[in-house]
């Protein structure tokens, strides 16, 4: 189950008071050359994405499969990993590759009897998909596992949770690790892989799929979301935060198998930061309501972040209606005209409550109100860009300017003498709310990008990177 509640008051104060197909308000993408998203060769906006039509399935076999619809998708993508990785593991690793030759499918919905062995394991109600490092075979739950991801996020995520089992394969005939390399370690390597593998399937290379960067790779991230570790205080955390598993993908994409060769225990320290990974005693307990006593504390703590000679006016009775020539957008809005920020403060806060989907299996919606604080956070980021003379209009610049810069206050509010301050679990709300409708990466019209990557790595960018890396980067 997600975890609800993120943004909390300090002690001082603790007495006061998914298939991912887009976004709801979007505007065409325009490709822009400097965005690490848009790669050569690859399909745009509506372009297809998932299996070619009229390739023939690969000559691969699966011990125990049934020849049928999930087989010959886990299959054919083996065979374009097996294609890829035989050409690029020499350039990066030492020795011959070995491609994984033994692929073991079953269905955990079958009865006891019917079940096989995979790993040493039964596959009785076994729904996973995973490589065996004690005999180097890959199986995969064509009955329940992969029809799901399907379902919610499209083939290409299939081909997703594949290449990142494949990234297992290498990192284990590389000997990139040691017997006492945390989980975390293996886990984030491994996405990184797969977000390589990914990038040279949009690139058109991929003799079985296309991928488009747009809803295509927004479900890819999706299912990636969705195998998140959703409890931080968990003994038994592997994978990352989404956050974590976003950002090891993009590695993979932007800087190719070099990247993925840097991820270690070190690595992934440094890139935390200060940001949390565990609740502070009494966190749970104080998370801050949405309402109009909490947005005049976070108001406060934007001033002293970034402190303007003339702040944003705030009017929490409804978004600002009379703005001339911008869009009234739901539910907090900056006019520019009039420097005012103006919030529907019951719409903001059902941002932060209950939301559809968060209790499904394999669900890539995070709970929690920095879904919401984080929207009105980009909104004050507007009213900075304005301070600075910059241009509100625009998805692919003002837009994704406000995400990164959003991302830079994100990282300041995690600072622990900040009030309020960023608690464990806020980085995926705001990960999960930028996939789905991406309020936050949207210019002063309501106008965002329809990649989802694109609005993430923006965001990510300004968390790790800074204000100088978004100034840099979206003009």
């Amino acid at each position: 189950m997600a975890l609800a509640g993120l943004l909390v008051l300090v002690v001082a104060l603790a007495g006061c008071g998914g298939e991912s197909t887009g976004t709801a308000v979007q505007q065409a993408g325009v490709t822009d050359s400097g965005n690490p998203w848009e790669v050569a060769g690859a399909t745009q906006g509506g372009g297809p994405s998932g299996p070619r039509s009229g390739v023939p399935d690969a000559p691969l076999q699966a011990e125990n499969g049934d020849g049928g619809e999930m087989d010959r998708l886990a299959l054919n993508t083996l065979s374009d990993l097996q294609d890829y990785w035989s050409a690029e593991y020499p350039k990066f690793f030492k020795g011959a590759f070995k491609p994984v030759d033994r692929f073991i499918s079953w269905d955990a919905r079958a009865p006891e009897e019917q079940a096989v062995k995979f790993c040493k394991s039964t596959t009785y109600r076994m729904v996973n998909a995973a490589y065996c490092k004690l005999d180097k075979t890959i199986g995969w739950d064509r009955g329940k596992l992969l029809p799901l991801i399907t379902d919610k996020y499209g083939k290409m995520a299939v081909v997703m949770v594949l290449a990142h089992e494949y990234g297992h394969s290498l990192q284990d005939q590389a000997r990139l690790n040691g017997f006492f390399t945390p989980t975390l370690v293996l886990e984030q390597q491994a996405d990184c892989f797969a977000g390589v593998f990914l990038r040279q399937v949009a690139e058109g290379s991929s003799a079985h799929f296309t991928l488009n960067t747009t809803d295509g790779l927004n479900g890819v991230l999706g299912a990636a979301v969705a195998v998140r570790d959703h409890d931080p205080e968990g003994k038994n955390n592997s994978h990352g935060s989404a956050f974590e598993r976003v950002t090891a993908v993009q590695i993979g994409w932007q800087d190719g198998t070099e990247g993925c060769k840097t991820i270690n225990k070190k690595e992934i320290k440094e890139r935390r930061g200060g940001l949390p990974t565990s609740f502070e005693e009494d966190d749970q307990e104080n998370q801050l309501p949405v309402d109009t006593v909490s947005l005049d504390l976070v108001a406060q703590a934007l001033g002293r972040i970034y402190p303007m000679s003339q702040p944003p006016r705030y009017d929490y009775s409804g978004v600002v209606r009379d703005c001339p020539q911008d869009t009234a957008v739901e539910p907090v809005s900056f006019c520019p005209a009039a420097n005012k920020i103006g919030a529907n403060v019951p719409g903001l806060a059902a941002r932060a409550g209950a939301l559809p989907g968060a209790d499904e299996p394999l669900s890539a919606v995070v709970e929690g109100n920095y879904n919401a604080f984080l929207v009105f956070i980009s909104r004050y980021a507007l009213a900075v860009e304005k301070d600075r003379n910059m241009p509100l209009s625009g998805a692919e610049s003002a837009g994704l300017r406000t995400a990164c810069l959003s991302g830079v206050i994100t990282t300041k509010l995690s600072d622990p003498a900040s009030d309020p301050r960023l608690t464990s679990g806020d980085l995926d709300s705001a990960v999960s709310g930028l996939l789905s409708d991406g309020l936050a990466a949207s210019d002063v019209d309501g106008k965002l990008v329809p990649s989802g990557y694109q609005r993430l790595e923006a965001f990510r960018t300004g968390v790790l990177d800074g204000e100088d890396a978004c100034l840099a980067t979206y003009k």
